[in-house]
């Protein structure tokens, strides 16, 4: 298979070439496509699927060798929620790259590097947009909303959407710390096709785009970025400690940050402490009540955000 077509991969494994969906028989349906390459991300899907289900045509679930159960979480929330059409899960079975000095060590056209995985995650898309998502990302109630609304315009436009995410730092099921000091906005939907798949970049995949395109930066607080306080954040990265002093990821050093002050007991500049109400989790709490009643832009300074 030659690169017109789609990508054959060093190892050989033909099942898992990459056939781009552009030149398949079956032309691709209006509606967009939330992708997820997960790993060991069931505990997030209650919070992260539900708001995603309702939003976008299709979510996408690409497991890569999950241990927790993450599959059949997936199915679960879908069932649940009454949009077991709307999930399809696949399952990759190579093990990928981590991030920095692992994924620099692999070939691109390998099954373990993380372009070539990403390239065959958004292979199997079969609308015309694409949404990249983390499987600990969660739409606010307005994200939800607003990207319904988004989801079925932007499927026959050009356009690359920048989705602001703030990260949330869950400490338990009553209180959460929500960093309102980074200011992030990266790209989260691309449309499907030549002009954007994804090649590999220093530390890890990057996607590539035309000289020329419309891009749209959504508002701020449409949706948070779930880091467990008891989890390995890092663990998809070859060499973490190597983010604490970056130079060329500023978000990546101050998650570390961020992460490592909250764990040791203390609170840094520009983040907030957030508690729910008895009967609520945080994480629902920040997302239907806490974000969207927050004045924009949000102030860290704010006393009313100080405690809540």
């Amino acid at each position: 298979m030659g690169d017109g077509e789609g990508l054959t991969n060093l190892e050989g494994h033909t099942d898992f070439d990459v056939t781009w969906p552009w030149r398949r028989d079956e032309p691709l349906r209006r509606g967009a496509t939330a992708v997820l390459r997960v790993k060991d991300e069931a505990r997030s899907l209650a919070y992260v699927l539900p708001p995603l289900l309702r939003a976008v045509d299709e979510v996408l679930v690409v497991d890569n060798n999950s241990t927790d159960g993450t599959p059949d979480e997936a199915r679960r929330v879908a069932d649940e929620l009454g949009r077991a059409d709307r999930l399809r899960v696949e399952h990759y079975p190579f093990d990928v790259a981590r991030a920095g000095a692992e994924h620099r060590a692999t070939p691109e056209r390998s099954v373990h590097s993380l372009a070539y995985f990403y390239n065959w995650c958004f292979a199997q898309v079969t609308t015309r947009y694409s949404w990249k998502w983390d499987g600990d990302m969660v739409l606010t109630r307005e994200g939800e909303l607003s990207m319904g609304a988004l989801s079925w315009q932007v499927g026959s436009a050009q356009a690359v959407v920048r989705l602001p995410r703030h990260s949330l730092y869950v400490e338990s099921s009553q209180r959460a710390y929500l960093d309102l000091g980074l200011r992030n906005a990266e790209e989260w939907g691309f449309p499907v096709g030549p002009d954007y798949v994804y090649t590999k970049a220093p530390e890890w995949e990057i996607r590539t785009t035309p000289e020329t395109y419309r891009e749209l930066e959504l508002p701020q607080g449409l949706c948070v970025e779930l880091k467990w306080l008891d989890g390995d954040e890092f663990a998809h990265w070859s060499d973490p400690e190597s983010f604490a002093t970056s130079q060329r990821n500023h978000r990546k050093r101050r998650e570390w940050e961020v992460f490592h002050a909250l764990r040791a007991g203390r609170v840094p500049t520009g983040v907030v402490q957030v508690d729910a109400p008895a009967g609520v989790h945080v994480v629902d709490h920040v997302t239907a009540e806490w974000m969207p009643r927050a004045p924009r832009p949000f102030r860290v300074d704010d006393p009313r955000h100080r405690r809540s």
